[in-house]
Parts: structure tokens; C-alpha cells; sequence
């Protein structure tokens, strides 16, 4: 693949107005899929979770999933939008080699969700609120694996494997209406939109949100408009390209600055932009050329003859409406000033993406500083070290069992990483790995003594400079002293008594 000349950023900014949209699909964590009994979870062997409907197979019928269009409802009222008394399912006519009616049963001219805004914080702390056009209900189509090439895409290779078990899994797709006035925030407003989204599905408990598994993915869409003259009107909208399925964070920021960058390159040297589709490649940090893009029109879109239209009660809306939680922006903003934490601190834990297990490890007894202390550092570690998530590795009450054992003395930091090992290997809770493996802190003064003692007949020179006033000396018999006692001892206690021995 060629590489594409990229305008410097700024400059392209200065050229030109960045414009974007985004598509968020969701994919909802039911039992079962939107139209089908199949069982929906992530995984399982090729083409197992699946039912004639799943397969398109004749005289096979859709049946909507209750829990689905409840989660939808959900989700579109946490986005601030109005919920439609009446919607309906469409067919979206398309080859999709993946799903094997060969149409996606989706919603067009009637979603179950429309007009609304959320309210994204940027890094450094100002608000933007994004348009919401509408979120409505589909099915997922399933996955192509491409077999032979050097990419893993179609491209080159040999042939591709079908695997329906993700088709028909319950969707709802996020659709932003036209975006204006990100400027040079562009980038960063993208990541922070998504992750936003992610955020409110999490805090609703509908979807895992898991991007690396394809839980949460964005289209995004970005054109440029030329600049004007103060007091000219605006240029008209440019061309734009959709970047599909981009699965994280960082790679939804990184596409997005790339394409105003190639873009930018481009008309300035008076070229067109293709309206089309467009990879991301994560390896290279660039985009390349999918299939043109088509319209609404193209899809040739009619209402689904075989399932109602959607009804939901006022009363079933406003009960989904009570039951929402706060909003994740809102809580954020009350749970820093709680736990009066700085703001570099804060968004070392937005940055983990491990905010409810701190919130969870907190409620258990812990000091909001410890568990941010431990689930960012030693458990954030051992994660990345085995390629796992950290919340899968430990619970969070036994995080806050293990910084009560720190805070009563119980445990040095240097004991409770071992505990913690100890814990994320299954063999028990802290107090029993303390037990079991006996690392409680020596607090007996006899025994330190006894230590202290030995190591200060050993080291005559480092008890002269002691006396002489060298305080700093004794790091050599504190040493000395928690090597005998195999790091069970409290080293600031351990200091004391070497100073009131050494000048006894």
C-alpha cells in the first residue's frame, strides 16, 4: 500500500473546518439474539450458537427479543433522546456473505430512538455536546476469517471461513448528527465521544463494552470545508469517508487525525475526495481505500414483513426512565471532588478503565488513595504481564481486605504484593494466604531485637558512624536486619530500634 502524502496537522486546521459524525454500534448483552433463541455470548466454536432463523433457512421466522427493545428504550433515554410510540423494522438489502438471508434486519425511516445530545468532557476538562440524530435496533452480522493472505483481509487471500455464530446478536447503532465546531479538538472529541458512549452502556448494565471483542465499534466519518473570509458564508460540506469498525480508543483518535491529514494533502493540491469506505490499520497508524460508499437509497430499505412495529407503553418508558443511573459524566465529576483526588490522579483512572472497581473496592472499606494505589499499580500490572483484564483477577472486596491488612500493620507493601499473589492464584482469601504462608509483619520487639543486635556486632564500622551522628548508616544494618527477617518486618520500626540500640 502506498503511502498517502499527510498535511501537518496545524496547517490543515488552518486550512481547512474538520466536520464529523460518528456510528456507534452496541451490541447488547442478552441470553439470547434479537430474533432468535440462539444463545448470545462471545466465543464458542464456529457455527454453534445458531437456529434455522440465524441461518436464513426457508420458512424460518423472526421473533423480536423483549429484553432487546427494553435496552434499546434504555439507551436512547440516556442519550437524552425521545423514544418513538411506534417504530419499525426494515430490511437492508446488501450482500452480506456473513449473514445468510442476505439482507440485516435494521431500522430506517422509523427508529425506536431520536433527538437527542450527550455531553462529552474533554482532556482538559471543557464540555462539548454532541448531537444525537437517532439510535435504532439491528442484528449483527456474523465474521469472515480470511485465510492465506499476509494481512488477514481479503485481499490476497485464499479463501475465508463463515462463522454465523455473532449473526443476528442485538445491536443498537448510535447515529450523531452532523458535528461542527471540534476545530483542532477534533481527534480528541472522537475518543472522548466514544468513550463516552462506552461509559453509559457500561453504567446501564446493557452491553460488556468490551471494544477488543468487538462489543462497542465506530464508523467514523470526517469531511473538511474550505475556510472563508470573515463575514463570507460557510463553504459547502466536503466529501466525506466512513473509517469502519475502529476498535479503540486511541485508534479512533489516531484515524481521525490521519484522514484530516490526508485529506488536507489532497485538496490543497486541488484533488477530490472519493466518498467511500475505508480500513483502519492499526500496525501502520493509516487508512486505505474500502468500497464507495452507498446512500440510503441503494440499500433499498422496506418495512420487514414479518415483525410488528414496536410499541412500548408510556408507562413501560417511564419505568426504564427511573430505573436510569447517573449519568457517567456527572459521576465522575461527584466521585473526584469525593475522594479529592487531583486531576492528574483522576485521569490516571479514567485512563485504566478501571473506575468501578476502585468505586466498588472504596464501598468494601478501602480509602479511595489505596485502591486507586493497587488496582492501577500492582494489580494493573500483573494484567498487563498475562495479558488479561485486571478486574478478572481478583475481586474488589479482597482488594479492600488486603489494604485493611496494610493499614493495621498486619502487612508491609512489600508482604501484601506477595499476598496479592497469593489471592489471584486461588489460593484464598488475604487472611488466608497470610496464614498459609505466613508473611504477617514480625511485631514482636524481642526478636527484631535480637536481629538488630547481630547485625551491629557484624558491621562494628557502621555502629562507629552511627554514634558519630551518621544516621544515615543505619540503612546498612536495616538492611542487614529485614533480609534476616525475610521482609516481615516494618522497616520504620525496624529503624528506631537500631538507633536507640547503636547509642545504648
Amino acid at each position: 500500500m502506498a503511502k498517502a502524502e499527510l498535511m501537518p496537522y496545524d496547517k490543515a486546521i488552518e486550512m481547512f473546518e474538520p466536520v464529523l459524525g460518528f456510528e456507534v454500534h452496541v451490541e447488547l448483552n442478552t441470553k439470547t439474539k434479537m430474533f432468535s433463541d440462539a444463545p448470545n455470548f462471545f466465543g464458542g466454536e464456529p457455527n454453534t450458537n445458531v437456529t434455522p432463523v440465524d441461518l436464513g433457512l426457508p420458512g424460518s421466522l423472526p421473533v423480536v427479543n423483549e429484553q432487546a427493545v427494553k435496552y434499546s428504550i434504555s439507551l436512547g433515554l440516556a442519550l437524552g433522546c425521545s423514544i418513538a410510540p411506534s417504530s419499525r423494522f426494515a430490511r437492508k438489502n446488501y450482500f452480506y456473505p456473513d449473514l445468510a438471508k442476505n439482507y440485516q434486519i435494521s431500522q430506517f425511516d422509523e427508529p425506536i430512538a431520536f433527538s437527542g445530545s450527550v455531553e462529552v468532557e474533554l482532556p482538559d476538562g471543557r464540555l462539548f455536546t454532541v448531537p444525537i440524530e437517532r439510535a435504532h435496533m439491528e442484528e449483527d452480522a456474523g465474521k469472515l476469517t480470511h485465510v492465506g493472505g499476509a494481512t488477514g483481509r481479503i485481499q490476497g487471500a485464499e479463501y475465508s471461513l463463515v462463522d454465523y455464530n455473532r449473526a443476528g446478536v442485538p445491536l443498537v447503532e448510535i447515529v450523531t448528527d452532523i458535528i461542527y465546531g471540534a476545530e483542532s479538538d477534533a481527534p480528541e472529541l472522537a475518543k472522548a465521544y466514544v468513550s463516552t458512549i462506552r461509559d453509559i452502556v457500561v453504567s446501564l448494565g446493557i452491553s460488556d463494552a468490551k471494544m477488543e471483542r468487538g462489543n462497542l465499534r465506530c464508523d467514523a466519518n470526517i469531511s473538511l470545508r474550505p475556510r472563508t473570509a470573515p463575514g463570507e458564508p460557510p463553504a459547502k460540506l466536503g466529501t466525506r469517508t466512513e473509517t469502519k469498525n475502529v476498535n479503540s480508543l486511541r485508534s479512533v483518535e489516531r484515524a481521525i487525525r490521519y484522514e484530516i491529514q490526508r485529506q488536507a494533502a489532497i485538496l490543497a493540491k486541488g484533488g477530490t475526495i472519493t466518498q467511500e469506505t475505508r480500513h483502519w490499520h492499526e500496525d501502520t497508524g493509516e487508512t486505505s481505500a474500502g468500497r464507495p460508499k452507498s446512500d440510503a437509497d441503494d440499500y433499498r430499505y422496506f418495512p420487514e414483513p414479518d415483525l410488528l412495529p414496536v410499541e412500548p407503553s408510556a408507562e413501560l418508558i417511564e419505568e426504564l426512565r427511573a430505573a436510569l443511573p447517573e449519568a457517567p459524566a456527572l459521576r465522575r465529576r461527584r466521585l473526584k471532588a469525593d475522594w479529592g483526588f487531583t486531576d492528574l490522579e483522576f485521569q490516571d483512572v479514567v485512563n485504566s478503565g478501571l473506575l468501578n472497581e476502585i468505586v466498588a473496592t472504596t464501598a468494601a472499606g478501602a480509602s479511595a488513595q489505596s485502591a486507586r494505589k493497587w488496582w492501577t499499580g500492582e494489580i494493573a500490572r500483573v494484567a498487563n504481564v498475562r495479558g488479561v483484564d485486571a478486574s478478572s483477577l481478583v475481586s474488589p472486596l479482597h482488594v479492600s481486605e488486603l489494604v485493611a491488612l496494610v493499614d493495621a500493620g498486619t502487612l508491609t507493601d512489600r508482604l501484601a504484593r506477595q499476598v496479592l499473589d497469593g489471592v489471584i492464584e486461588g489460593e484464598g482469601t488475604p487472611d488466608e494466604v497470610v496464614a498459609s504462608r505466613g508473611l504477617a509483619v514480625v511485631s514482636d520487639d524481642g526478636a527484631l531485637i535480637v536481629a538488630i543486635d547481630e547485625a551491629l556486632a557484624s558491621q562494628p564500622d557502621v555502629l562507629a558512624k552511627i554514634r558519630d551522628g551518621k544516621v544515615q548508616a543505619a540503612g546498612a544494618v536495616i538492611g542487614a536486619v529485614m533480609k534476616a527477617m525475610k521482609g516481615q518486618a516494618d522497616a520504620a520500626r525496624v529503624r528506631e530500634l537500631v538507633l536507640e540500640r547503636a547509642n545504648a
